[in-house]
Order: structure tokens, then C-alpha cells, then sequence
């Protein structure tokens, strides 16, 4: 996949791994187009990066979804790739049993089902463009849960097995379906506890990196750090990296 001359619209692009790719992309000569639900956010990376394209979006809500298609649609008919990374991450104690379940069912609307739709959104308008890509940006704790955030873990994990059967349904078609794995990444904003530095956590600079040495090599599946162990695991290694990590 060409990592240049492209036009590319990366969902939460304003912080965290959204915001690397972004600054990583648009130095490599692409227009880049990101979204996200704060209008500060977008502002400050807009300053760090001049030549970004914001649009303020709150994907969690099925309406402002379809508008940010039909606008892209509209403004940037030669988008050729869909970053979908946005998510958030909650800390969720099911000992409390259904008291915090309003903030899972925010956490499967953004992380989950957002994606899904706008995946069914932009398909036909990246099957039109001669060379096309949706990368799905999963993670190692859907392989790996990290227990005090289970419904960030779920949709993570649904989201791999989402992007196999897409990659599946979308051959023989111009769109190249992409998953980066990134581990745990300690400079994000998503909610919760805050998570130190460890032998499993990487930048979000390194994650962007290794996404983009992934494209440039049609790698569809790209896990990244301690990940590229985890997916090559058996199962009692991977029950204990859990035990590991939920140390």
C-alpha cells in the first residue's frame, strides 16, 4: 500500500496513537482528515500540525456519523483510506453490579458499534478509488484483557474478529482491510487508571510507526511490541501474560 499521496480520514485523530498517525502521515505527503468529539483538542492539533483537516464528531452518535460521511463524501471525494482508531476505556467493577453500566454501553457504542457503521458507510466510497484501505485499530487486550476495563477488552476483541470477516467479504475489491494490534500504550487519554510504564507499553509514536512500515508492506494483521508475542502465543502463555498484567 502506497503511504503518500493519499487522502485519509483517522476517527479520534486529534490525541493519543489518532494524533501519531496523523502527524506521521501528513509529514509523508498525505491529506489527512481527523475527527474527533472536542473542538480543543482538535484546535491544538491543528496548531501542532497546520496541515491536518479537522472535523468536529462525535462518533458515538449514530447522526453525526452519517453527516461526517456525507460531508466527506462531499468535500473529499478522493478519500482513500479509513483510519478507524477512536475509542475510550473504562474502568468498570461488576461487583457493583449494573450500576456502571451506562458508561459500557458508551464504551460498545464508540469502540464497537461505531466502527461497524462507519466501516458499512464509507466501503462504497473507498471501492470506488483505484488503490484503498481500512485500517481497524484493535488491540493486544483483546487478546490479553487488562481486568479492570472487561467491556473495553470485549469490543477490542470483537473488533479483530470483525476485521477477519471484512477482509474476507471486501477480496477481489480495490479496499486493503488492515487491524494494528498496538499493546498497551501509556501516552493516550483513554479513562481509567493511569497505566505506568512496563516492559508491554509503547508510545504512541512507536505504534504509528510500526502502522505505517505495516502498510507500506501489506501487513494486514499488525501487531506491535509485546503483541507480536501474544499472537503467536499458546493458550497458557497467554493465560500467563494475563496473570502478568492483572499483577
Amino acid at each position: 500500500m502506497r503511504t503518500s499521496g493519499n487522502t485519509i480520514l483517522i476517527t479520534g485523530g486529534a490525541t493519543g496513537i489518532g494524533f501519531a498517525l496523523a502527524e506521521r502521515l501528513d509529514k509523508m505527503g498525505n491529506t489527512v482528515i481527523i475527527c474527533g468529539r472536542r473542538q480543543n483538542k482538535l484546535d491544538e492539533a491543528k496548531r501542532k500540525v497546520p496541515g491536518l483537516h479537522p472535523i468536529r464528531c462525535d462518533i458515538s452518535n449514530r447522526f453525526e456519523r452519517v453527516h461526517l460521511f456525507k460531508r466527506i463524501s462531499l468535500s473529499y471525494r478522493s478519500l482513500n483510506i479509513l483510519i478507524n482508531n477512536a475509542g475510550i476505556q473504562r474502568a468498570i467493577s461488576f461487583r457493583n453490579g449494573d450500576r456502571e453500566l451506562d458508561n459500557a454501553e458508551d464504551e460498545i457504542e464508540t469502540n464497537l458499534k461505531a466502527q461497524i457503521h462507519l466501516s458499512a458507510l464509507f466501503i462504497p466510497l473507498l471501492a470506488g478509488q483505484s488503490e484503498s484501505a481500512m485500517i481497524n485499530v484493535s488491540s493486544g487486550l483483546g487478546f490479553v484483557p487488562l481486568a479492570r476495563f472487561p467491556v473495553y477488552c470485549a469490543t477490542k476483541a470483537a473488533i479483530h474478529s470483525f476485521t477477519m470477516s471484512l477482509r474476507h467479504q471486501l477480496k477481489g475489491t480495490s479496499i486493503k482491510v488492515f487491524e494494528l494490534i498496538p499493546p498497551i500504550v501509556h501516552d493516550t487519554e483513554l479513562k481509567g487508571k493511569p497505566i505506568e510504564k512496563a516492559d508491554w507499553t509503547l508510545s504512541s509514536a512507536e505504534v504509528a510507526e510500526a502502522a505505517v512500515r505495516g502498510l507500506e508492506n501489506d501487513q494486514y494483521e499488525i501487531p506491535v511490541g509485546p503483541t507480536k508475542r501474544w499472537l503467536a502465543s499458546s493458550k497458557a502463555d497467554l493465560d500467563r501474560a494475563f496473570l502478568e498484567i492483572n499483577q
